[in-house]
């Protein structure tokens, strides 16, 4: 069973919430693979994971890197870093049966958009059908992760 998070952006992008749950994964000593929707966001992604922060770094490869990386960028089906954890971002899917081989899930969707609030929907209630553990997180005021269910 794998545990299965959904992150609803309501205050930031993207951008500057993924670096720091990419931090945890690390420091947790687990490798991950984000998954997108596009090349085009691989490629925004892969800059902004090397400059989000100065005195930060964050180690991660997409394709044509190194595929040994703690951390793979992907907007295909490919896990090479052989990776504990699965982001998808940018309405990135997954099919929930499909999920066993992750200790954990983590899909981050954008709150302001409707389209992306139905598609977490759903996949919430496929995840829950497949028997996986899921858990709910908003961001409060402060921009702090605060679960909700």
């Amino acid at each position: 069973m794998t545990e299965v998070l959904f992150y609803h952006l309501e205050r930031g992008r993207l951008e500057d919430v993924l670096p720091g749950l990419l931090e945890k994964t690390l420091a947790r000593g687990w490798k991950a693979v984000v998954r997108t929707s596009s090349a085009a966001r691989v490629e925004k992604l892969d800059a902004e994971l090397w400059t989000y922060r100065d005195e930060s770094f964050l180690p991660h490869g997409a394709a044509g890197d190194g595929a040994d990386q703690p951390v793979w960028l992907t907007a295909g089906d490919d896990i090479p870093n052989k990776a504990e954890l699965l982001f998808l971002v940018d309405g990135a899917a997954a099919e929930a049966g499909a999920l066993g081989g992750f200790t954990r899930c983590v899909t981050i969707f954008d709150g302001r958009d409707e389209d992306a609030l139905g598609d977490a929907r759903r996949f919430w209630k496929a995840v829950r059908d497949a028997g996986h553990d899921a858990t709910y997180w908003k961001q409060s005021p402060e921009g702090r992760w605060e679960k909700q269910g």
